[in-house]
């Protein structure tokens, strides 16, 4: 039979194992977000602990440079899924992310909607109000398929922006009628 002290240490074994995993994943799926990989482990790696963390942590966790650590985090809390906080007694700055996933899911929607959606979208209207008295058939066809993709990025918008300022539990019962 193995000591209190042995389970609690192949158990820590295993909580790192697992982070270290989910770490390396949420890594790799951060490219189909707009984000970098380590932008992504970082946020990974806060996400999944109890207490901040400083810069130094998270190179030797990540086993990343300074510099690499500093602009991650700080695009990390421009995107508004990371925040500095300050811990008693301390100088150094330690960084928490937001653990709610709702939340989570919300911010990324609002940053990608701001990053991506809206610049198409300026592009897109552009096109539409340029080729608007064109005469050609191949403008007309064109200003058409822009006007097409304007609507519905426009509609697909409006969705995300709504369902981005749901309440969790709304948002889940909507889907839930929708789905079922």
């Amino acid at each position: 039979m193995s000591s209190k002290s042995e389970q609690a240490n192949a158990e820590k074994a295993a909580l790192k194992a697992a982070r270290d995993e989910f770490v390396s994943q949420w890594g790799a799926l951060g490219s189909q977000w707009g984000i970098n990989r380590t932008m992504a482990q970082i946020h990974a790696l806060l996400m999944t602990v109890n207490q901040p963390l400083t810069t130094d942590d998270l190179m030797e966790e990540l086993e990343i440079s300074r510099g690499n650590a500093h602009s991650n985090v700080k695009e990390l809390i421009a995107w508004g899924l990371v925040r500095t906080v300050v811990v008693r007694g301390e100088r150094k700055e330690f960084f928490e992310a937001e653990k709610d996933v709702w939340e989570i899911a919300r911010t990324v929607a609002r940053e990608r909607k701001r990053r991506e959606i809206e610049p198409a979208l300026g592009v897109l209207r552009d096109c539409v109000d340029k080729s608007r008295q064109w005469e050609s058939p191949e403008a007309k066809a064109f200003h058409q398929q822009m006007r097409q993709l304007e609507e519905f990025v426009s509609f697909a918008s409006k969705v995300a922006d709504q369902v981005s300022s749901m309440k969790h539990g709304f948002a889940i019962q909507l889907a839930a009628k929708l789905l079922g």
